[in-house]
């Protein structure tokens, strides 16, 4: 058995959206920050890293929403490792709401051992199992899911252009891997108003959109100053969903930092119930949808 962690939240007023639900990006946040009390429960708080000069760094995130939560409910996220492999481990994650037991959102995030002063990836000591599964090593793994290649963009790709600020940085001076997401929500509140349906016409027709999973891969690190090109469409429209893409480059170089996709679906904004995507929408996004 793995060591397994837990903590509880409180949600905070300034975490929630204008829907008044927690905005998908604290989600993550909740997961780091739990992630870093079972590190340091393990004996690897951040001092024991630096000294041995080590890092870990996030390559994927894949996290499914079940329901919304809002201002005043208490949440517990539990945490575990499920493999150690060469340079790389997997973390899982459930989220349930404190009161009631009821699962919030399950998620795991992959990452990589770094060596601090090459800032490349590193074998993980064999101490390190001993650490986070006393019980006795776990048998291998499966190999993962490899990330699934997104569908060729349409000719209304919609793009983005935004600057990394200071308040985007994490302590080792990269953008915050939840910042990322909220980059991607930005794009796509902003590609809504360019095919006509911005927040507040969607909200005075009582619909909104919801993300019910999203999956990021991190393949490169943005740091202060770096013009960043977010570009997005979408595929696979449904009854009540449809998959947004996205894709992170940087400007000056055109190189992938980031590619992710996300799972939309369509809600009464009265009872948060699925709804059948409006059909002027969909020929407004037309341009926007690929296949």
């Amino acid at each position: 058995m793995p060591l397994i962690h837990e903590r509880t939240f409180r949600i905070r007023h300034y975490e929630c959206d204008a829907y008044g639900h927690v905005n998908h990006a604290n989600y993550l946040r909740y997961m780091q920050e739990t992630a870093f009390d079972a590190s340091a429960a393990a004996g690897y708080d951040m001092a024991r890293y630096a000294e041995l000069g080590l890092m870990w760094l996030i390559r994927e995130t894949n996290v499914t929403y079940e329901r919304p939560l809002r201002y005043g409910d208490s949440i517990t996220v539990k945490t575990w490792i499920h493999d150690f492999r060469r340079v790389r481990s997997r973390r899982m994650y459930e989220i349930r709401h404190a009161d009631s037991g009821d699962l919030v959102a399950s998620a795991h995030t992959d990452w990589v051992l770094l060596d601090i002063t090459s800032q490349r990836p590193t074998t993980i000591p064999p101490t390190f199992m001993d650490a986070f599964f006393p019980e006795g090593a776990p048998p291998p793994a499966a190999n993962s899911e490899k990330f699934p290649e997104p569908p060729a963009p349409p000719a209304g790709v919609f793009t983005l252009r935004r600057t990394v600020e200071w308040r985007d940085l994490d302590s080792v001076g990269h953008v915050n891997n939840a910042n990322y997401l909220s980059y991607l929500e930005e794009c796509g509140i902003h590609v809504a108003s360019a095919y006509g349906w911005p927040m507040s016409r969607m909200i005075a027709h009582g619909f909104g959109t919801v993300a019910r999973q999203y999956r990021i891969e991190y393949r490169q690190q943005a740091v202060l100053g770096d013009e960043l090109d977010i570009s997005t469409w979408v595929s696979d429209p449904k009854r009540t969903s449809a998959v947004r893409h996205y894709t992170v480059h940087r400007a000056t170089d055109g190189e992938l930092l980031v590619r992710a996709r996300a799972l939309w679906v369509w809600v009464d904004l009265e009872n948060g119930r699925p709804i059948r995507i409006p059909a002027t929408f969909l020929a407004d996004f037309a341009p926007n949808i690929t296949g």
